[in-house]
């Protein structure tokens, strides 16, 4: 009995000695020269035993802040020529819309956990200061979605250079980051203005509400088809596209940043979703296209491919 004892403490001594090897609790000296797949077998082991990192992406945020331009102010989605908050893309509170910040918290959480900073008229210049703004709420999402305005100029010539976009939105994310280091932001694409122009002018009282000032270097002589027309929103599409390529990088370069691959550039407004009254910005029905875009890349496993 005493001998089978001491071999039984033996091979439990040595099973043990095996484990704590094969996890990665103990180096046995002498033992470097052991064979490819013992390192294998330890290294898989202890891969397994380690807690996943946790991803930097949130798919449930609890707060939102929204900045940007009239698009997320709601202009013209409810009276002419005025903005519309409540039915905002991102922070809204219509129940038609149905806006990200209620799809993702809820209706009552929305009213209280979210903060719309957006400006009509807004450039990228002007996003830093709202940047800031928007970090004071400690948000956990920050939506972003501006640049209309910087190709929509009385002048076509007077667009925003693409390297002052790019400063502008890079300053912006540093505003963030130094006071809200950790919250996510998504990033939205420039609408394609050249679309908007294309299904608009089929609409006569939105041509004369044009006529007013609205993107006077896409919209502008509406009806000319004219070599000079042409190639002028030509120009202004392929500005709005570098602005997209501006967004898309920076964005990349940071870990809770999102950008939606392109999602509302190529998205196709019709009649139905345009501004009743300006036939170029979203109404309600395009705002709430937009906020399924936005709440689709949100809540996806991983960014847009």
């Amino acid at each position: 009995m005493p001998e089978r004892s001491s071999r039984r403490r033996g091979h439990a001594a040595v099973a043990a000695l095996a484990a704590l090897s094969l996890t990665g609790g103990l180096t046995l000296a002498g033992c470097s020269s052991g064979s490819e797949g013992q390192k294998e077998r330890a290294s898989d082991a202890a891969r397994r035993a380690s807690p996943a990192a946790a991803p930097l992406w949130d798919r449930t945020p609890a707060s939102v802040a929204a900045v940007g331009d009239s698009i997320t102010r709601g202009f013209d989605a409810c009276s002419v020529l005025a903005d519309c908050p409540e039915v905002s893309w991102a922070t809204g509170t219509d129940s038609g819309v149905r806006s990200l910040a209620v799809r993702l918290l809820g209706a009552s959480k929305a009213a209280s956990h979210s903060w719309n900073h957006a400006v009509s008229g807004a450039r990228m210049a002007q996003l830093p200061e709202q940047m800031a703004l928007a970090a004071q709420e400690k948000p956990e999402l920050v939506a972003v979605m501006i640049g209309a305005n910087d190709a929509c100029r009385d002048s076509a010539r007077i667009m925003t250079p693409v390297t002052d976009f790019r400063a502008s939105f890079e300053a912006s994310m540093r505003q963030l980051r130094a006071t809200a280091p950790k919250a996510q932001v998504y990033v939205s694409s420039v609408p394609d203005l050249k679309r908007l122009w294309s299904t608009g002018r089929t609409n006569e009282l939105g041509k004369q509400i044009w006529k007013l000032g609205i993107c006077r270097s896409m919209l502008g002589d509406a009806d000319n088809m004219g070599a000079a027309a042409v190639a002028r929103r030509d120009a202004v599409r392929k500005r709005v596209v570098a602005y997209n390529r501006v967004l898309e990088d920076v964005c990349a370069k940071d870990a809770r940043c999102r950008y939606d691959g392109g999602a509302v550039f190529d998205y196709r407004f019709t009649g139905k979703q345009l501004s009743r009254w300006d036939w170029f910005h979203p109404g309600r029905d395009g705002q709430a296209r937009l906020a399924e875009i936005a709440y689709r890349n949100v809540t996806a496993a991983g960014p847009p491919a």
